[in-house]
């Protein structure tokens, strides 16, 4: 069930059986010359969508540009100011608990906004405390690429390149999705180099075509719809758990 498909009765219906909501969470911003620039945001979008078929839950729509300035040098890259994030996530998580929510879960596919998500719960925490507000209100944050078994599958689908940024995994995420858009052509260097990240400009000088230890062209459809599977599967129980917490 989509909330942005659904009418406000039917939200007011779910809300007499469950008070928990999953978002999907992820960014708008390069991932090498075979990545699609939506890829965070798509990966979270899938697994929370077939996450919620399986276990008859409410899925927000996917909050896609995240925290991503280090990304900025490459073209088609958006991004949110830490701060403008953790402000539009307060007001997200505040409009759905006006409205009964109490359990929000948010299934991320970026490792940029783990930092202000996570800053933007310790707010809305505080704000509520500071008004007083008794009523039970919790939200949770998940990686899904951190879901019990994904680690795992991706170990025993790339063994070698699977890669931090560009990834093997989830650029077969995307493919599963858009099959159309499947490109396994062999990049050069075939595994990128590894590092870290800091700002926008020592990231292209460090990684010029995006990617940082991935060989993507291993990726493809079929493997992503088993990462969509596992993952799915994992977040149902995990799901279930915290809205029953």
């Amino acid at each position: 069930m989509r909330l942005h498909t659904s009418t406000w009765p039917e939200i007011e219906t779910y809300l007499e059986r469950c008070k928990g909501i999953i978002i999907p969470i992820g960014s708008t911003e390069q991932h090498g010359p075979t990545g699609l620039v939506g890829c965070d945001a798509i990966c979270a979008e899938e697994i929370a969508w077939e996450g919620g078929r399986r276990g008859d839950f409410l899925v927000a729509p996917t909050f896609n540009v995240g925290s991503a300035q280090h990304h900025m040098s490459f073209p088609g890259t958006m991004t949110l100011r830490p701060s403008t994030m953790t402000s539009v996530i307060s007001d997200w998580a505040l409009s759905l608990a006006a409205h009964g929510f109490t359990h929000i879960y948010f299934i991320n596919g970026h490792g940029g906004n783990i930092a202000p998500v996570h800053t933007a719960f310790a707010e809305i925490y505080a704000r509520r405390a500071l008004d007083g507000d008794q009523s039970d209100f919790i939200m949770k944050l998940q990686n899904w690429f951190d879901l019990p078994g994904i680690p795992e599958l991706t170990e025993e689908l790339y063994p070698v390149g699977a890669g931090s940024h560009a990834t093997a995994a989830e650029i077969s995420v995307t493919f599963a999705a858009y099959p159309e858009k499947e490109d396994r052509r062999v990049l050069d260097p075939k595994v990128a180099p590894e590092g870290s990240i800091t700002d926008k400009n020592r990231y292209r000088l460090d990684f010029p075509d995006g990617r940082i230890g991935s060989d993507p062209s291993q990726s493809n459809g079929a493997d992503g719809q088993k990462l969509i599977d596992v993952a799915a599967t994992a977040m149902v129980g995990d799901v279930a758990a915290f809205f029953n917490s």
